[in-house]
């Protein structure tokens, strides 16, 4: 090769599998397959999709490797990268009346700051994008390389209405690229952030129906509320919806529901659990999600949780040892919670105590628990005198047992006196790590 590029470099091999054979360790640089250069992971992912290939591997000391693989359809080359681009992150230009980041306050995990709409994160991890920060090209190499599916914030389909609410020009360009995405097969799964007076009313319902016309290339459309912080000086004055205004807005939601599902077989409009909280209304069925497509924006996700938690109580013994836990969860959850822990009276060992935490942090308008603090829950459990208290993991950052405001599990340990216990958001976790079995019977700490 003529020029060295800076390549990718190599997080994490996998035993046994053809990278780990080829002496592919952690630390070294994938510069070029097939002899062109890898700008980021869309050019990886692309490039080795093939069964044979070349790849050029530099290792840490210096030395290039040339290297020929060769593979079975279908075998895994066993080897992720560090980042997306070697030239880091595209970030977000838009300046929206509700963005999160903006209302965040300082002294909390650095990544949280990172305002990115970076379109390569939308195809390998399901982040949101606004297609408002995207060149020409970027947008000619997603349909060229048909790079499916997309995660897309579309919040309002009028142009002047998406203008106004992200306060870029571009982002009233949404139509014509809707269009052409799912001219390309593209499929789009969208998502509407609801703001009272804004992108409510009319304007919600033109943006349901705009997108349902793009089906099957649009496959679903989560509708969420804003999100509002008590740090919100300088910002545009909005405000949550009313409890009356969510029972409104999830009974539009049905009669949609029930319309798509007999067109398409699918009901297209999903509605966040936030939603469903927020308007004192019980979490639906599970068949109201159909395949949960975007069960990682909160949308089914307690129904989901719910079903495996009964399913998991049916396979657990009325013996079981003695048992006291602690279990965290921010005010939304809370009823939900009280029905669940009711669900434990039969089993006489367990004693599960559930503590409703106030985001004192962010302020009272945000309820969930996975923007809970692990100072505003330092500041309101009781001394666990050595007790266990159960940590969701939607708490921490996904790779480290940190908090948003940066302190870790430790640390929290440390404040309260307990033993953490760090639980998957799946319902068979929870009931292993409440009664201290595996549902197989092997004990857990």
């Amino acid at each position: 090769m003529k020029t060295v590029p800076k390549g990718l470099v190599v997080a994490e091999v996998q035993p046994g599998s053809i990278a780990e054979e080829m002496e592919i360790v952690p630390g070294d640089r994938v510069l070029a397959v097939n002899e062109q250069e890898l700008k980021d992971i869309i050019d990886f992912q692309y490039l080795t999709a093939e069964e044979q290939f070349t790849l050029w591997v530099e290792k840490e000391e210096g030395e290039v490797w040339e290297l020929e693989i060769e593979r079975d359809l279908g075998e895994d080359l066993g080897l992720e990268v560090q980042a997306i681009s070697s030239e880091g992150l595209k970030f977000c230009k838009n300046n929206c009346l509700f963005c999160f980041v903006a209302q965040l306050p300082k002294g909390m995990r650095a990544s949280l700051y990172d305002k990115d709409d970076d379109y390569r994160l939308s195809l390998t991890q399901g982040s949101f994008i606004t297609l408002s920060n995207l060149s020409d090209e970027e947008f000619e190499r997603i349909v060229r390389l048909h790079l499916s599916p997309l995660y897309i914030s579309v919040h309002a389909w009028n142009p002047e209405e998406r203008v106004r609410l992200m306060k870029n020009p571009k982002a009233g360009d949404l139509a014509s690229q809707f269009e052409k995405l799912a001219a390309a097969g593209i499929t789009i799964h969208a998502q509407i952030v609801l703001v009272p007076g804004y992108n409510d009313g009319i304007v919600l319902k033109e943006t349901v129906s705009e997108l349902v016309k793009l089906y099957p290339a649009v496959q679903s459309i989560a509708v969420v509320p804003v999100g509002l912080t008590r740090y919100r000086e300088g910002l545009p004055d909005l405000r949550s919806f009313t409890p009356e205004e969510s029972q409104q807005i999830l009974g539009q939601g049905e009669r949609w529901q029930a319309e798509y599902l007999k067109k398409t077989g699918r009901r297209l409009v999903y509605f966040s659990d936030e939603f469903y909280a927020q308007a004192g209304w019980g979490f639906p069925g599970l068949e109201v999600y159909d395949d949960f497509p975007q069960l990682e924006n909160g949308v089914g996700m307690a129904s989901r949780f719910r079903a495996e938690v009964e399913d998991a109580l049916c396979n657990l013994s009325q013996d079981l040892p003695q048992r006291k836990v602690h279990i965290l969860t921010g005010i939304s959850a809370t009823p939900f919670f009280q029905r669940i822990l009711h669900k434990f009276d039969e089993f006489a060992g367990l004693h599960p105590i559930l503590h409703t935490l106030e985001n004192r942090f962010f302020g009272s308008t945000v309820t969930v628990a996975g923007l809970l603090t692990a100072q505003d829950i330092a500041d309101q459990l009781p001394d666990l005198n050595g007790e266990i208290f159960l940590i969701p993991s939607v708490m921490l950052k996904s790779d480290e047992n940190i908090f948003l405001d940066n302190h870790s599990v430790a640390w929290l340990a440390e404040q309260v006196h307990g033993v953490p216990l760090i639980v998957e958001n799946h319902g068979a976790s929870f009931i292993e790590a409440v009664c201290g079995l595996a549902l197989e019977g092997e004990t857990i700490e």
